[in-house]
């Protein structure tokens, strides 16, 4: 039991009290011989409950050996201005990204919710077919169409002929696949 009190006495004579944040959170070190090997041991005491993410970036990384030395109180007042400089200039661009939505807000027409934009799926499927090279299928209202613009010639778009296939890449003319190629075995 003696021995107890003894090694507990000794691991509480031997620290030091290396510095304390602004919570009031203190950090120590103390000096240990482990396998024939001098390392340092650092820990902190919480004042009041432990909360591990009051702990500042800085003593974080003293604590984890990251950094050789102690921060200073002037290094961390430093941080700690330059912290607040960064939340200043995060609300100020909140502020003018909310202005500039309000501005395009009120210069973009009204968009009814539900209602997307986009391309023609009429003219997507001429396309896709003319391009596959099948035949088309007309609707009755495309014929209708047709029929009352025939000053519009219909243009045949040729087909192309097909690439010899070959082991080596290519460049990224019409036959290009991305994913298809594979090395030569």
């Amino acid at each position: 039991m003696s021995r107890l009190i003894a090694k507990i006495a000794k691991i509480f004579s031997n620290r030091t009290m290396v510095g304390m944040d602004k919570a009031g959170n203190r950090y120590f070190a103390r000096n240990e011989v482990i396998d024939g090997v001098m390392k340092e041991k650092r820990w902190i005491i919480f004042k009041g409950e432990e909360e591990p993410t009051s702990v500042p970036v800085e003593w974080i990384c003293w604590l984890n050996g990251q950094r050789k030395k102690a921060p200073t109180a002037e290094e961390m007042a430093q941080m700690e201005a330059r912290r607040e400089l960064v939340r200043q200039n995060v609300e100020r661009l909140k502020k003018e990204e909310e202005e500039r939505k309000a501005v395009q807000g009120n210069t973009l027409r009204h968009k009814i919710p539900g209602k997307v934009g986009g391309p023609d799926l009429q003219s997507f499927l001429h396309q896709v077919r003319t391009e596959a090279g099948e035949p088309e299928e007309t609707s009755d209202a495309a014929r209708n169409m047709s029929e009352a613009e025939p000053e519009k010639k219909k243009t045949v778009q040729p087909q192309e002929t097909p690439e010899p296939q070959t082991t080596e890449p290519t460049g990224s003319g019409s036959s290009f696949q991305p994913g298809v190629w594979q090395p030569p075995s």
